[in-house]
């Protein structure tokens, strides 16, 4: 099975050189460091673009990295594994680490394989370029999420961060979701430091409560929780907010923005 692109010269250019080029502006030179997940944002480069290579960039990708995004297309199962094949995108192939996903089909009982889900999915694409620009070598397993409850979805991240323990080597887990949607910049802001505060103290139960009861729009609250609590699960000491912004520094309108976040746990 070969996924192909779904979003490529929307969300970011098709073409490899313009590609490799934006890819080049949006990722600084850093020395990164070892980490066990992130949360960057998936709109369209030129919105979130900046603050998804700033989070990366900050960390060693390994050859096997777990990403984890929301179903925005409401396909498939409500917890969807692409397990076999590999994914295009203008820079070339990207294989899925087949061993990690049997592994985690095995041991997570909340997964099903399943390649309908990913089909038109863009939160777990765009991640994808950054991952190859950092580690040509990287192998993925793209795990994409729609409702779960809470007590089920702590569960899974139990299972994810006891699976990847058991897996040994280094494995990188990315969350993908952007943040409030469509409100003011400011009331964005406001909702929105609730939500990380919540990341940066290693709490999903309290971000899952706090995205609920605030009613913030993060569409990716889902794939976070569990990232969360497989990071818990590892032994997570703490997380680093890299940046924070909205569409607005692009467009200029701060009335109607949506918020964009870079969080590397460690």
């Amino acid at each position: 099975m070969e996924r192909q692109p779904a979003v490529a010269g929307q969300f970011y250019p098709a073409n490899r050189d313009k590609l490799r080029a934006l890819l080049a502006g949006l990722v600084p030179r850093t020395v990164p460091s070892k980490a066990l997940g992130v949360v960057s944002p998936h709109a369209g480069y030129v919105y979130s673009g900046g603050v998804a290579g700033e989070t990366l960039a900050q960390v060693h990708i390994p050859d096997r990295v777990v990403i984890l995004g929301p179903n925005h297309q409401g396909l498939g199962p409500s917890a969807a594994l692409y397990s076999i094949g590999s994914w295009q995108t203008p820079l070339g192939t990207v294989a899925i680490d087949e061993p990690l996903a049997r592994k985690l089909l095995e041991d997570c009982k909340l997964l099903s394989a399943d390649s309908t889900a990913h089909r038109f999915e863009h939160s777990l694409e765009v991640q994808v370029p950054f991952l190859q620009y950092l580690n040509p070598e990287v192998r993925i397993v793209p795990i994409c999420l729609g409702r779960v409850g809470l007590d089920e979805l702590l569960s899974f991240g139990a299972d994810l961060g006891e699976c990847l323990k058991q897996a040994g080597g280094e494995i990188l887990m990315v969350a993908s979701s952007d943040m409030t949607h469509y409100e003011s910049a400011a009331q964005a802001r406001e909702k929105d430091t609730a939500a990380i505060d919540k990341i940066l103290a290693l709490d999903p139960e309290g971000l899952y409560q706090v995205v609920a009861a605030r009613h913030i729009s993060m569409c990716g609250v889902i794939p976070t929780v569990a990232m969360l609590a497989a990071c818990r699960h590892m032994g997570a000491r703490g997380a680093t907010l890299v940046r924070y912004t909205n569409s607005g520094a692009v467009t200029g309108d701060t009335r109607e923005v949506v918020g964009y976040a870079g969080v590397v746990i460690t």
